[in-house]
């Protein structure tokens, strides 16, 4: 779909505010001082102070901020101007330096002319991009030799079902665009939006290949049974901060993690 940015970008300036407004994600103790990422990214991020990081499709910048608290000179993009004003609004409230920029990810090597440590993408992301492929080039782009990808995602098994999860509605592959209308959001199921939105679903194969099609080079991937959101229609708390959806259990993977870096000689 041509205007596929269009619509999505419409579809998340409508999420701001009520996203800033929800528990969901805590603005307020945020602001006091709460580190927004979670178990599975910290274990694999390591030690950032110092560390120039290339956060992509950041919304209002929470993990962006996060990152910065830790050390990290960030920059955050993403294609919603009311998020990335929200996000420049929340870093002067947190008092870091995080840079943002308003960028679709394709865009960005036109907007953005830097080298980075990392390149850092997490949950929900990949979803809005047609092409893994021009994806993978951007975050080779982006890297410095030695530098890494560290990117985690919801587990595209989750996304073959209905919003119920009572049966197999969606294909495993990239197969067409996901054109639907959702109302309210997953942040606050009651928010008075409605919303338009455009997707595509990748399977894990589609993802690792983009990947190595550009010679980044795959230093770790683990799969997890619990997503550390409540994010969905059903969710299942069997560990504090750590959901499943009750239909699938511990039976189906729920998000996944990797580390890809690209090498020196490149």
């Amino acid at each position: 779909m041509e205007n596929y940015i269009e619509i999505n970008r419409n579809s998340w300036n409508a999420k701001v505010a009520p996203h800033l407004k929800s528990h969901f994600y805590f603005v307020d103790e945020f602001v006091k001082g709460r580190n927004s990422l979670n178990s599975i990214e910290l274990g694999i991020l390591g030690d950032i102070k110092d560390r120039e990081i290339l956060h992509l499709q950041c919304h209002f910048g929470q993990d962006s901020i996060s990152l910065s608290r830790m050390g990290a000179k960030v920059t955050g993009i993403d294609l919603s101007d009311k998020a990335i004003e929200a996000a420049k609004d929340l870093a002067l409230k947190c008092g870091t330096d995080t840079q943002f920029l308003v960028s679709d990810v394709y865009d960005l090597p036109q907007v953005l002319d830097q080298k980075f440590d990392i390149v850092y993408t997490s949950y929900g992301t990949i979803g809005w991009l047609p092409d893994l492929d021009k994806w993978a080039q951007v975050i080779a782009h982006f890297l410095k030799p030695g530098g890494k990808l560290v990117f985690v995602e919801f587990h595209p098994v989750v996304w073959m079902f209905d919003d119920d999860f009572t049966h197999v509605k969606y294909s495993y592959f990239n197969e067409k665009p996901i054109v639907e209308t959702y109302e309210g959001t997953y942040a606050d199921q009651s928010a008075e939006i409605v919303q338009e939105y455009v997707m595509w679903n990748h399977p894990t194969s589609e993802v690792l290949g983009s990947l190595l099609k550009e010679n980044l080079l795959l230093t770790s991937f683990e799969e997890y049974d619990w997503s550390p959101y409540a994010c969905f229609r059903h969710n299942d708390e069997y560990e504090k901060g750590k959901y499943r959806i009750p239909q699938l259990g511990n039976k189906a993977p729920h998000v996944f993690s990797l580390v890809a870096e690209k090498k020196n000689n490149d």
